[in-house]
């Protein structure tokens, strides 16, 4: 399978004229590519947005008391941050962009199973971010119940909450069809020869992530919509003036929301997985494990939301069950973390952008993994819950991992993608301001957390001030970094050098088609002979 000559120099796939021309050859597109670039475009709007929130939140906490907003404010833009960083980034982050774009190419495809089903599930995702930001833009107030929606506040606050619980019910809808349109695609679509065994790292972890998809969504679909007609019509089910439960709806909505971080989670360490061989130049070490672990995480995930409320009043038996099934789920993730490290140790390691975010993702990773034990044990998470700690966590696993890697994705393939090159210097820079920008954003909560400062507030005591000074200032290294980077891949998606076919040396089947790819992705469909597979250097 050698890779095909590239692209005429003044071809650009972004110019590319198909049956509808301007604005119409995109947005009536069923080309999976560009709907994939579709969706990129779209969350890298909406991410800035979030990022803005982000920093607003920061400077708030740079200093005790009121400093730019008050409480209230405050919890509308956390809401609101969160709501759009969760649901609209990453969850369908690199399914909906890297997902779509290479599953086809990457399997032996010419399309996804279903393309018009692909181009609606864009649609339900317009439509869900739309109800989202119309609830911060007209009504009564800017929702400020936080993302989970927690009832009882979230029927019970006078702020404008319905278009964004209905624009997260909406946007459930766009996971499950774009987790749909994957398990079909992999089961009906690979190449001749692909077998299971053979079938990329990448594509095996959408696999995953599209069982969680299908099977976890309509669980918060559900729960939303009840909070949804408790608000309207006050039916009783979680409202304990009722006769509700506000508990059983913590349950309802960690039973999809645990199983949510594998569906941010899996796909990110798929990314990692084709690109730390590639840069070591070895084939992966442990390929039938990585798969394994990889549908382990899947099915345990789906066990382990408890641990979410060992302070919510549970059973003994059941506080100690959810606690061995969170120490469980860490298994099949540090398998993944040793066979990466060894598919390293004695290759021929090439240093480029990809392979620093991929390696930075490793590190950030395994703090995140290792802090999530804390609040896996039943009496440290006692001691650390609600805390600083627990957003330390959270942001190293979701947006350390997730945003890592989705930076390792995108600089991976931005040569097959767009058919050109970026600065590798500005790309490098980007990254060293980013990776210490983070650091030290997110590093501080761990101690403050461990001190004592409650998360969500807007406010906290004189002893909390240097920690959150640090993480104020850790913010805006980061997002120059951020800054830099984004920068720099769009201007050189426009006039960046042209690249080659296969600039990494990359072995999966992309990386054989020309850069920027045709429409329907190869002339012939390929087909895999008996030593032919994914990482065969």
């Amino acid at each position: 399978m050698q890779a095909s000559s590239q692209i005429p120099h003044d071809v650009n796939y972004l110019d590319y004229k198909g049956k509808y021309k301007g604005l119409l050859s995109w947005i009536l597109s069923t080309d999976h590519k560009r709907i994939a670039l579709l969706y990129m475009f779209s969350m890298m709007t909406l991410f800035m947005v979030g990022v803005c929130l982000g920093l607003a939140m920061k400077l708030e906490l740079i200093a005790p008391g009121k400093t730019i907003m008050g409480p209230q404010d405050y919890n509308a833009v956390f809401t609101v941050h969160g709501v759009i960083m969760i649901f609209m980034i990453v969850i369908p982050g690199l399914p909906a962009v890297f997902g779509n774009f290479l599953l086809p190419i990457m399997i032996g495809a010419k399309d996804v199973a279903f393309p018009k089903l692909n181009l609606f599930s864009w649609y339900v995702y317009i439509a869900g971010a739309v109800l989202v930001i119309s609830s911060v833009l007209f009504g009564d107030g800017t929702p400020d119940t936080g993302w989970t929606f927690y009832a009882p506040y979230s029927f019970k606050t006078g702020t404008n909450m319905l278009p964004a619980i209905f624009g997260a019910f909406v946007l459930g809808f766009s996971s499950i069809l774009t987790g749909l349109n994957f398990i079909v695609t992999i089961h009906r679509l690979r190449a001749p020869g692909m077998t299971w065994r053979k079938l990329p790292l990448f594509p095996w972890t959408l696999y995953g992530t599209a069982w969680i998809q299908l099977l976890a969504t309509p669980v918060v679909g559900i729960t939303l919509l009840l909070v949804s007609l408790e608000r309207l019509f006050g039916i009783g089910v979680f409202d304990p003036a009722l006769g509700g439960d506000p508990v059983l709806y913590q349950h309802l909505f960690w039973i999809y929301s645990h199983p949510a971080v594998y569906i941010m989670i899996l796909p990110a360490m798929g990314a990692i997985s084709e690109i730390i061989p590639t840069f070591s130049q070895k084939h992966v070490f442990g390929y039938n494990a990585i798969v394994v672990s990889t549908l382990a995480i899947a099915f345990v995930g789906y066990f382990v939301w408890g641990h979410h409320m060992f302070t919510a009043g549970m059973s003994g038996t059941a506080q100690y069950t959810f606690s061995i099934l969170t120490f469980l789920v860490a298994i099949p993730s540090a398998i993944k973390v040793f066979n990466w490290i060894s598919t390293m140790y004695k290759g021929s390691i090439s240093l480029e952008t990809p392979f620093y975010w991929a390696v930075s993702f490793i590190f950030v990773f395994m703090i995140g993994g290792l802090s999530g034990l804390v609040l896996g044990a039943l009496a440290t998470d006692v001691y650390v819950h609600d805390t600083a700690f627990v957003v330390a966590h959270f942001h190293f696993i979701v947006f350390g991992g997730v945003g890592f890697s989705f930076f390792a994705a995108i600089h991976y393939w931005f040569p097959k993608m767009f058919g050109r090159m970026y600065d590798k210097t500005w790309a490098n820079v980007g990254w060293i301001f980013f990776f210490i920008g983070f650091l030290a954003l997110y590093t501080p909560m761990f101690y403050l957390g461990l001190q004592g400062m409650p998360r969500r507030y807007y406010d906290y005591l004189e002893q909390f001030h240097s920690a959150n000074i640090l993480s104020t200032l850790g913010s805006w290294v980061m997002t120059f970094g951020l800054v830099i980077t984004v920068i720099n891949l769009f201007r050189s998606a426009k006039i960046g050098e042209i690249a080659p076919a296969n600039p990494w040396n990359g072995k999966t089947l992309e990386w054989t088609v020309p850069s920027p790819p045709p429409v329907e992705n190869f002339d012939v469909i390929p087909v895999y002979e008996e030593q032919d597979g994914p990482y065969e250097y």
